[in-house]
């Protein structure tokens, strides 16, 4: 320890020394305190509080962006409500001739059955112990003529006991006379040649029965039409009802308007049915990113097909009802089109098919304002400006651009759910949160970075949950850590503590009134970094 000592004291005390003018070596205890003082005040006046003015404008400008973005959509959709369009008469549908279960001529059957073109329903699987017998059963009950339907399974389970269960179910239904296919996927193309339509469902979709005679027959007068693309309707708990606000936007603004000014919108990955040559002449699926769904839509608009949305057909299905899968799902979201946008940008900038205002609504509308300006100024400006700006009194930020604009956008964002206004202050709390977990994603998909292709499957609990003792479910498996820190999450709780902090300076010195806003915001970020959010499945 002394050779230590000496060391610092005789050998790098002299060194560092040596840099430091001898005026500085004089000053004392309180001059030191003062050049700091100083010091501080010049980098605080000439680097922070400028930089932080840029900032709040440039912020205030992309909130005025967004805003726009929102009136242009809201625009459009009032205007469909108010003509009373239904797609049904734009796109000429006409119901398919029903085949009669009590025609006892067989002649007379296969004559109707020849009306109905030959149609895939896939199931893509992994792991899906609580949800498989759900979703299979709903494929095997659409009403549709046995002979025109394939109903294709594909397995990439892991887990031997979980793909076994699944064959067993598989079995169960062939034997009851239903064209079903248990597979492990190679590639999506098996039984292409004999279909020319596939409707695709996620493992926790379950459609209604006529959901085949409520979508393909828009594909039978219109050889344009690409895609059919169904609402999805979901199980109800608090966090789904949370939810239900950006989804309904999403479905009932976005996807609508999408669909009806451009016949472009994003396929959502699953309760579509796809003409099999508008899949084959875009060039297929392809996972150069998390989202192939997106991907294909983009690759197929290019080539000139048109996307349709049709609201009044509602598929339903599982939202994720644990922090920890909502977390994942809201990454892939956001990371795969920040990384499509990379890579495709300027394909769609020089393209050919399309006209001039569609590149426009899909560069700008789309990507940039949609799913990126959006998520990065919920995050940098009311999560991280803002609460600076406490510390920094004398940065002004325009009432316009921090409330005024945001309560209009939000008012925008919920008139399509008033049945959950009483939840909003949950939800822009839960998207204060995610906000910080989108922005993440979308730096790493621009960046392509490593994440950039991370795929985590969603966790679906099904109807597991209360039945996880019954003899016919699958046990749920116990987590070997426990169960407090398995539910942290580092990134929320240093983001609550930076808010909590700043609310407390706010109380304490600046007294701007903006700390009831950022103790909240610090709560949400605590609740949620501590895991206390959603369902939490048991554990033994």
């Amino acid at each position: 320890m002394e050779g230590f000592r000496k060391i610092v004291f005789d050998d790098w005390a002299p060194l560092i020394t040596s840099f430091v003018h001898e005026t500085l070596l004089k000053l004392t205890k309180d001059e030191v305190i003062q050049e700091l003082g100083l010091i501080w005040n010049v980098i605080r006046s000439s680097i922070i509080v400028p930089g932080l003015t840029v900032s709040v404008y440039l912020c205030s400008v992309a909130v005025v962006i967004v805003l726009f973005e929102r009136l242009y959509l809201s625009v459009i959709v009032y205007y469909v409500m108010l003509s009373r369009f239904k797609p049904e008469k734009r796109y000429k549908f006409e119901a398919i001739n029903p085949v009669e279960a009590n025609i006892e001529e067989q002649g007379e059957v296969q004559k109707c059955s020849a009306d109905y073109p030959m149609v895939l329903v896939q199931i893509p699987m992994y792991n899906e112990r609580m949800v498989y017998k759900l979703s299979i059963g709903a494929a095997c009950r659409l009403s549709w003529p046995s002979d025109r339907i394939i109903v294709q399974v594909l397995d990439d389970s892991t887990d031997p006991l979980i793909k076994d269960l699944v064959q067993v179910e598989c079995r169960r239904w062939e034997k009851e006379g239903i064209n079903i296919k248990h597979e492990t996927r190679i590639h999506r193309n098996g039984y292409v040649d004999e279909c020319e339509f596939v409707a695709i469902f996620d493992a926790d979709f379950q459609p209604e029965p006529d959901y085949l005679h409520m979508t393909v027959p828009y594909f039978i007068h219109n050889p344009k039409i690409g895609l059919v693309q169904a609402q999805w309707e979901f199980t109800e708990c608090i966090m789904t009802r949370i939810q239900e606000v950006s989804l309904n936007f999403h479905f009932k603004v976005e996807q609508e308007a999408g669909s009806f000014a451009y016949a472009f919108f994003s396929f959502n990955g699953t309760a579509g049915v796809w003409r099999l040559t508008a899949i084959d002449k875009a060039g297929g699926w392809n996972a150069r990113t998390t989202t192939e769904d997106l991907d294909l839509s983009l690759h197929a608009s290019l080539q000139g097909w048109k996307l349709v949305y049709v609201s009044d057909i509602k598929v339903k299905c599982e939202l994720p009802s644990t922090y920890k899968a909502l977390r994942y799902q809201q990454h892939r979201w956001s990371c795969g089109p920040a990384n499509l946008f990379r890579k495709m940008g300027v394909d769609i900038i020089r393209n050919e098919s399309i006209s001039l205002w569609r590149k426009i609504y899909v560069i700008y509308n789309f990507f940039l304002v949609r799913k990126m300006i959006t998520h990065i100024i919920a995050f940098t400006f009311y999560c991280v400006i803002i609460p600076m700006c406490v510390m920094f009194p004398e940065v002004e930020i325009p009432k316009w651009g921090s409330t005024y604009i945001p309560t209009a956008i939000l008012l925008l964002n919920t008139i399509e759910t008033p049945r959950s206004l009483h939840l909003l202050v949950f939800w822009i709390s839960l998207e204060t949160v995610m906000s910080m977990t989108r922005i993440k994603a979308i730096l790493i998909g621009l960046l392509d970075k490593k994440r950039a292709n991370e795929w985590v499957v969603t966790e679906k609990l099904g109807d597991a949950l209360p039945k996880s003792k019954d003899s016919d479910s699958l046990p749920i498996i116990s987590s070997l850590r426990p169960p407090l820190l398995e539910r942290i999450y580092l990134m929320e709780l240093c983001m609550g503590a930076f808010l909590f902090f700043c609310a407390c300076y706010d109380l304490a010195i600046t007294k701007s009134g903006k700390y009831i806003y950022l103790y909240l915001q610090a709560s949400a970020f605590f609740i949620c970094g501590l895991g206390y959010v959603g369902t939490q499945p048991p554990y033994d």
